[in-house]
């Protein structure tokens, strides 16, 4: 039989990578497992979030469908469904099911329902967000994820090591970010501050899925399918306090489509924190906006500017200087 967690061991984990979140530096996450299988999963998971990005924009921008939360639930849905049909499709008891720990009572509430809270309150704080700020203020935090998730998870004795890189890369964003000093003239505390709480949400949650995923010893199809489901059981709740159900049926096979894409970058993404680490998959999200930045100028001619290339060049340094020093 799977080995059990200890509900001991894991309050204390929690607790510690909760209110301590930069004293880890027992637990060692072992970010590059095999560096062929990392490689591998980080390129399916750019192709996957970058066409998932394409496919967003296609339908918020041309087919005019101003229904976030509802994008995302209609992700979050099939998701659920499908690593759901998935597993029950599979033998469960096979061996590399039989490694893994299966989940509890006690890592369902300590580990899962988190996630879930996490990410719903990070959907609707973002949401807010766009109401007070414009869309340079909203992404200039955004840059900063990687940087709260390596206060989260990195040990002390290696963050001084890794640290400046990770602000690097996370500055470089920034700097491309920025769009025009009118833009920057927009400016609102409360929804800057709504959006910096967003960014803390969404590298909590990250943390919480690599102790999920590392700590518990979970199967990544088996925690998929648990946090998306609680996931979308809270966005549910948003949506009707906020859009509402009506939207769904406005392009139902255009969300169902969009949907299923979703369904495989959140198993590329789920695999990817499984053998390396959420800091590694934010990474691979700039690396993704690197690659689709330069796309777009050069197969579609999309205007750039002098700024947004000196930011991504230095992005794109600091992530050869990071896989230098890993």
């Amino acid at each position: 039989m799977p080995s059990t967690i200890d509900d001991k061991r894991l309050d204390a984990f929690v607790s510690l990578s909760l209110s301590r979140p930069g004293q880890l530096q027992n637990i060692d996450y072992d970010p590059i497992v095999n560096g062929t299988r990392t490689a591998a999963i980080i390129t399916v998971y750019i192709a996957l979030s970058a066409s998932v990005d394409l496919y967003n924009r296609y339908i918020w921008s041309t087919l005019e469908f101003p229904y976030p939360v509802v994008l995302v639930t209609s992700q979050l849905v099939v998701t659920a469904l499908g690593s759901t049909v998935y597993l029950q499709l599979v033998d469960v008891d096979s061996a590399h099911l039989q490694t893994r720990t299966r989940m509890s009572r006690g890592i369902f509430l300590r580990c899962v329902v988190p996630i879930g809270i996490l990410f719903s309150g990070s959907l609707l704080l973002s949401n807010q967000a766009f109401l007070h700020l414009s869309v340079c203020w909203i992404q200039i935090p955004e840059a900063f994820v990687p940087v709260a998730v390596l206060f989260a998870r990195i040990p002390v004795r290696d963050a001084s090591r890794v640290f400046a890189i990770i602000l690097m890369v996370s500055f470089g964003v920034a700097v491309a970010s920025y769009s025009s000093s009118y833009a920057l003239r927009i400016f609102d505390m409360l929804g800057f501050g709504m959006q910096a709480l967003a960014v803390m949400f969404e590298a909590s949650r990250l943390v919480m899925l690599e102790i999920l995923l590392h700590e518990t010893k979970i199967h990544p199809l088996v925690a998929l399918q648990y946090s998306a489901s609680v996931r979308a059981v809270f966005t549910l709740i948003v949506l009707a306090f906020t859009e509402g159900l009506d939207p769904f049926l406005a392009l139902p096979w255009v969300l169902l489509g969009n949907a299923l894409l979703a369904f495989g970058m959140n198993i590329a993404a789920m695999y990817l924190i499984d053998v390396a680490s959420g800091l590694v998959l934010t990474l691979a999200g700039v690396l993704k906006d690197i690659l689709l930045f330069t796309s777009s100028a050069l197969m579609f001619g999309e205007p750039i500017s002098g700024i947004q290339v000196v930011g991504y060049s230095i992005a794109f340094g600091g992530l050869v200087l990071y896989n230098i020093a890993k």
